[in-house]
């Protein structure tokens, strides 16, 4: 078993909450692991939360990039650390670039773009036997003739009393009485969104009975959140923007129910145990489920689904427009 493990994280939000799943593996099998992750920049405040990881390096390229340069660097600046086993989740070639240049003695991984000539552990993945995306992940923690096998172990993220009174306090929010989170964005593709008039009326119905409604986003949602507030008559909390990452994970463990988009923030709000309907259009619940309990998952099951496109192929989007708000309302009702 490896004493000191690097892995090579994900570049989107819900799939780093997901990593956990093998972080948790990694420490049940070998408490004394030191694991480290090589991830972007923005991630490493997550992955605080997640009490497994010792330390979070910074990735320095962004996704999509080559740079065999840069990388080399990357690597050889690891080599120092000693890492017995690296463990690569993206399925790139380039993505085993940096544990290769690092000399890590295993590096593993799935087989993928030719990587057997820089990965020296690479496995065949049946889709059948891992559907989810936790389960490829897990299952590289494990010797390669070893299968998965009990119960999953789910990400978990911590929160901070202090961040989440201090930001409360920064951005001026009132907790009495029930609090509604909408998601509504997709940093994926307008293909993944539930249309804003939707959100507007699950909104207008929870504000009439008293509710607090939050619009959480990236600055990427703005114009989305911004049609949601003139569709409620500005009576939204718009924090769009407005929030770092770890802040949002501090503001949903608040909520009283979640409801969003297959989306980062959908999986950061099953990590935090919130009660949460999850909206899925053109994305697999078979690949990538909020992993909560409390979880309510609305899909249609048209022909076209899923096609796991950005953006709707057939330019109608019935796979979220034809999922109506009443359905959401219902599904609500039944997590209170």
């Amino acid at each position: 078993m490896a004493n000191k493990i690097l892995i090579v994280g994900p570049a989107w939000v819900g799939d780093m909450v997901m990593a956990q799943s093998l972080f948790k593996l990694i420490k049940k099998l070998n408490p004394q692991t030191e694991i480290d992750v090589l991830a972007p920049a923005w991630s490493l405040p997550l992955l605080e939360r997640m009490p497994e990881i010792s330390s979070g390096i910074i990735m320095t390229l962004g996704h999509g990039q080559l740079n065999l340069r840069e990388r080399y660097r990357l690597g050889k600046s690891l080599r120092a650390k000693k890492y017995d086993q690296a463990i690569v989740l993206p399925n790139s070639f380039k993505s085993a670039l940096v544990p290769f240049f690092a000399r890590i003695p295993q590096r593993t991984g799935w087989q993928r773009e030719l990587r057997n000539i820089i990965m020296n552990d690479t496995r065949r993945l049946d889709p059948k036997k891992y559907p989810l995306m936790i389960e490829r992940f897990m299952a590289l923690g494990l010797p390669a003739q070893e299968d998965l096998r009990g119960e999953h172990l789910l990400p978990a993220l911590s929160f901070s009393a202090t961040t989440q009174a201090d930001a409360l306090k920064r951005l001026a929010l009132q907790t009495q009485g029930p609090i509604l989170a909408l998601c509504p964005g997709a940093e994926f593709g307008p293909a993944k969104r539930w249309p804003e008039e939707y959100y507007a009326e699950i909104a207008n119905a929870k504000l009439a009975a008293g509710w607090t409604v939050w619009l959480l986003g990236s600055p990427k949602d703005t114009a989305t959140c911004e049609k949601i507030m003139a569709l409620t008559q500005q009576r939204c909390v718009n924090l769009t923007g407005k929030t770092k990452l770890v802040e949002a994970v501090d503001l949903l463990s608040l909520a009283s129910v979640v409801v969003s988009n297959d989306s980062g923030l959908m999986h950061i709000a099953a990590a935090v145990n919130k009660p949460l309907v999850a909206i899925y259009g053109p994305t697999s619940t078979t690949y990538t489920p909020p992993l909560h309990a409390h979880a309510k998952v609305l899909q249609l099951s048209l022909e076209c689904q899923p096609c796991f496109q950005r953006e709707c192929p057939l330019q109608h989007q019935r796979c979220m427009r034809d999922l109506k708000p009443q359905q959401v309302l219902h599904a609500m009702s039944e997590l209170a």
